[in-house]
Order: structure tokens, then C-alpha cells, then sequence
């Protein structure tokens, strides 16, 4: 059997992330595909739970390392679980987040050592690497804005404008390091053009 692909969206916050899953979901079940929609941190209950408490506001000071850890460790759930057995079944896996949110967030934004992310990265992980990923791509301010329309900022929107512009800097340099994986898309366009790009390059694929 064909093993699955492995596609992922990334992106800071407001970039409309939901509404572009979707559209890659149908246009990839259009395709004949069988399609799996997860997202990180998440994707198990065990995942969901780790979630629920990296995004939730607090007054403790959460240090950076134990917030690394925890995302890695949904990460290693959620992979055992969920991503490993769908793309072994065949079915393409269409993740919200993997581990470029975690060189955004927690290397660019906190200012975490990348290197160590790069060897958690490699334990939990191994070899498997996505096929693709999707950048959206939107000036800071705007996708804030759009952001703070939704819902009661999380622990992570609550960040400073700072934050998110090293966020987005880091996606940058990963694009720019990996062209053939990654793919940047304007997401500040109007939704057609939006997903006009992303089909051409689902197409690519």
C-alpha cells in the first residue's frame, strides 16, 4: 500500500487557518484522496488535555523548557496514535500546526535554543518529516486584529506584537531554508486569490 502524505498549515494568528483547512480538505477528497484533519498541540485525548493546559491563561510564569516539553510530548502522542497509522493506512494527514509552530513559537517567539528543539525534533520524530507545508503568511498586526474578532485571547495571543513578529520571521527563514517543502502564501489577500495559491501548489504536490 501507498503510504499517505503528510501536508501542514502554519501560520501566526488571524492568517484563517480553519477556513483554509477546509478548502484543502475538500480539494484533496476531490482528488480521490482519503483525508485525516488533526491539529497540535492535540489530536488524542491524552494530546488535547497537554493543550488545554499550554494555552490556558495563568499566573504562574510557565518556564520555556517545561512548555517545550509538553508540547513535545502531545507531539509524541499524537504521532504514535494518529499521524503514523493514518499515513501507513494511506491516508493523507492534514495537520493544524506540527513542529515548524514549534521553532515559530517557542524558538522565535520565547527565544528558545533551536538546536534543542532540533534534537527533540529527531527523538520524538525520527525521520518523518512533512510532504508540504503551507505558510499563510499576513502582516502581524492585521492577523491580530482578525484574531482578537474570534474569541478571549489564549495564553499564546496574549503575546505582545514583538512576539508574533519573531514568529513570523522564523517561518520565514524556514521557507527560505527548505523552498521545496514549504510553500508561502499571501494570506492578507482576498479568500479567492488565497485559495487560488494554495490549489496550485496542492496541485504541485
Amino acid at each position: 500500500m501507498t503510504p499517505g502524505r503528510f501536508i501542514t498549515v502554519e501560520g501566526t494568528e488571524g492568517v484563517g487557518k480553519s477556513t483554509n483547512l477546509n478548502f484543502i480538505q475538500q480539494w484533496l477528497e476531490g482528488q480521490g484522496h482519503r483525508v485525516l484533519v488533526t491539529r497540535e498541540p492535540g489530536g488524542t485525548p491524552l494530546a488535547e488535555e497537554l493543550r488545554s493546559l499550554l494555552l490556558a491563561p495563568r499566573d504562574e510564569t510557565v518556564d520555556p523548557m517545561a512548555e517545550l516539553l509538553m508540547v513535545f510530548a502531545a507531539r509524541a502522542q499524537h504521532l504514535e496514535q494518529v499521524i503514523k497509522p493514518a499515513l501507513a493506512a494511506g491516508t493523507w494527514v492534514l495537520c493544524d500546526r506540527f513542529t515548524d509552530s514549534t521553532y515559530a513559537y517557542q524558538g522565535g517567539g520565547r527565544g528558545f535554543d533551536q538546536s534543542v528543539i532540533a534534537q527533540l525534533e529527531t527523538l520524538v520524530q525520527g525521520e518523518l518529516r512533512p510532504d508540504l507545508t503551507v505558510i499563510l503568511d499576513i502582516d502581524v498586526e492585521k492577523g491580530l486584529a482578525r484574531a482578537s474578532q474570534r474569541s478571549v485571547p489564549d495564553r499564546f495571543e496574549g503575546e505582545a506584537v514583538a512576539f508574533f513578529e519573531r514568529v513570523r520571521a522564523v517561518y520565514h527563514e524556514l521557507a527560505a531554508r527548505a523552498p521545496n517543502r514549504y510553500a508561502v502564501v499571501d494570506a492578507g489577500q482576498p479568500l479567492e486569490q488565497v485559495q487560488q495559491a494554495i490549489k496550485q501548489v496542492l496541485t504541485n504536490l
